[in-house]
């Protein structure tokens, strides 16, 4: 087991002879797997941020041009749930692509009231050009762990989001086979929201 597993896994607040207790308070916070994650998230943002600093995207740019690689025409809420975004953050990360003309964005020829999403030849050229980059950081945030540990940090993480799915402020519906399909138990309050 990992060693901030097994700390985890032991979460209590533990007082420590000759310290007062904010401090074990500090050391239980410091602890907690939401501080954990969270600061984990920044360093990941931050390792990916700095390996695509030449195409200048962010891990969300990077995810929504990803998305429509592999999906063009999206409708607008389809790719938000493919990444689990709500609704602000997709037309913020869109409109920050847009201005780049790396997406384009058009009224659905199905339903005058969706946008459908497509990539420009530009947005295909910075996404390959971001392929290696982004790997590159994916390769340096698992660095300091073992082969059997990335393994298990990735079943982990995957374990937990799946298991509080429905607690999630946004869905998650992947997209598969260019169709949206859940595929975690979670989902299914997911898909009575949409």
């Amino acid at each position: 087991m990992l060693p901030i597993i097994a700390a985890l896994a032991s979460h209590r607040i533990r007082r420590i002879p000759g310290r007062p207790i904010h401090t074990a308070m500090l050391t239980d916070l410091y602890q907690r797997p939401g501080f954990l994650l969270r600061r984990t998230h920044q360093i990941s943002a931050a390792v990916f941020e700095s390996a695509c600093a030449e195409v200048g995207l962010t891990p969300a740019q990077y995810g929504v041009l990803t998305v429509l690689a592999a999906e063009p025409g999206l409708d607008q809420t389809r790719l938000a749930r493919a990444l689990a975004f709500d609704k602000v953050t997709v037309m913020r990360v869109l409109k920050g692509l847009e201005e780049r003309r790396l997406v384009l964005r058009q009224r659905s020829a199905v339903s005058r009231r969706q946008m459908t999403v497509s990539l420009t030849p530009q947005g295909e050229e910075v996404l390959q050009a971001a392929r290696e980059p982004a790997e590159r950081a994916y390769q340096r945030l698992l660095s300091p762990l073992t082969p059997a540990q990335r393994c298990q940090l990735i079943e982990l993480l995957q374990t937990l989001t799946d298991g509080l799915a429905d607690e999630a402020r946004a869905p998650f519906i992947p997209l598969q086979s260019g169709t949206a399909a859940p595929s975690t138990a979670g989902s299914a309050r997911a898909r009575r929201r949409a």
